[in-house]
């Protein structure tokens, strides 16, 4: 009878125990980890080089009739402002009308024929259907071949015609776009041949430089990339200019042809000024790269590879993007020239313990700028 009461209470403790475990555990809580993060902008850099160049418009041509002739009248003179299929100059055009006339003359003898040729077809094919063998069949075939041929006389003709209407507007040389006289190489009662240069023109409103770079920092630029320009005429001013054309065969003293293009129009911009480039001269490998901090990699297995934890806004995650580098070290920092864009945030500190598509926060600027 004594054992009864410690049996009720093991009984009641094991209920309790079985009632407790029964219920669900309450879920974990999700930690956060906050990260130490850098947006990308850096860019590797190299020496400062300067070189001089000579300003050129965008759009220039050498303009020049289509036909040979005699000049008969030049309207417009160096400096002054053409605008789109104005007449800036004219060649004799008596030549050119006869030549017209002659071909008009011509037509109308090839079409005069036909008439002729094809009345004589018909005649041979008629009298051939209503009496068979009163005309040879060679003589019907004869009549026939010389009609179509007749017919072909007058295409050419006609063709001929046209080409010559052509040439007499082509006597008149138009303005292809509005722009300037640059330079005028003829004068009233010059003979040219086709393809003579007239007038070299240019538009006012794009100006480049032109320059030569030597072959030992060629490699160094690259399309597109950037510079200062200032010129002599200008006093105080830095112009801002982009790289738009690098030749790719060298010229005079193993020098590259180089063209860089400028951003800021100004009146006071000529062709023929001249003006001085500055460049951040890099070596090739480090066009387009990145300087960022060592402790922002994860090696990978090559040397030249790692990764690294790029920022999401939209979803607060850090995703593992794969870049290259070149194993450069500029202080604290790593050189890395591909996987990496301008204004990407990634991950600076504790990338080791990142895991691809994790959940983060970004430190505090406070906290960002603690050791």
């Amino acid at each position: 009878m004594r054992n009864k009461p410690n049996k009720f209470m093991a009984f009641l403790f094991m209920a309790l125990f079985l009632a407790a475990c029964s219920k669900e555990a309450p879920p974990p809580v999700e930690r956060i980890r906050a990260i130490k993060t850098l947006t990308v902008e850096e860019r590797a850099s190299g020496q400062v080089r300067k070189y001089s160049g000579v300003v050129e418009p965008v759009d220039k041509s050498s303009l020049s009739f289509e036909v040979a002739g005699n000049v008969k009248d030049v309207n417009v003179d160096v400096g002054d402002e053409i605008t789109k299929d104005q007449v800036i100059a004219t060649l004799d055009t008596q030549t050119f009308k006869l030549d017209v006339e002659a071909a008009q003359a011509n037509l109308r003898r090839a079409r005069a024929q036909l008439v002729e040729k094809e009345a004589e077809y018909n005649r041979y094919r008629t009298v051939n259907e209503e009496s068979p063998g009163a005309v040879s069949q060679s003589s019907v075939d004869q009549a026939q071949a010389a009609f179509e041929s007749s017919r072909e006389n007058v295409r050419y003709a006609v063709s001929q015609l046209n080409l010559t209407k052509r040439d007499l507007k082509k006597t008149d040389l138009k303005a292809p776009f509005d722009g300037v006289i640059a330079k005028r190489h003829v004068e009233p009662f010059y003979e040219v041949k086709r393809g003579d240069p007239i007038f070299d023109v240019f538009v006012e409103a794009a100006m480049d430089v032109a320059t030569s770079i030597p072959e030992t920092d060629i490699e160094g630029l690259y399309l597109g990339q950037s510079c200062d320009i200032v010129f002599p005429s200008e006093p105080g001013k830095i112009f801002k200019g982009v790289v738009s054309e690098i030749g790719r065969m060298a010229e005079a003293a193993n020098a590259f042809p180089v063209k860089v293009h400028i951003l800021t129009s100004d009146p006071g911009l000529r062709p023929g000024m001249t003006a001085e480039l500055s460049f951040q001269i890099t070596e090739a490998a480090f066009q387009r790269a990145f300087l960022v901090p060592i402790s922002a990699l994860v090696p990978g297995v090559e040397p030249s590879k790692g990764y690294v934890f790029v920022y999401d806004e939209t979803t607060s995650t850090v995703q593992r993007q794969a870049v290259r580098g070149l194993g450069v070290v500029v202080g604290n920092q790593a050189m890395v020239t591909e996987g990496l864009e301008g204004g990407e945030i990634i991950a600076v500190a504790g990338v080791s313990f990142l895991e691809d598509g994790q959940k983060v926060k970004l430190m505090q600027p406070a906290d960002q700028e603690a050791p």
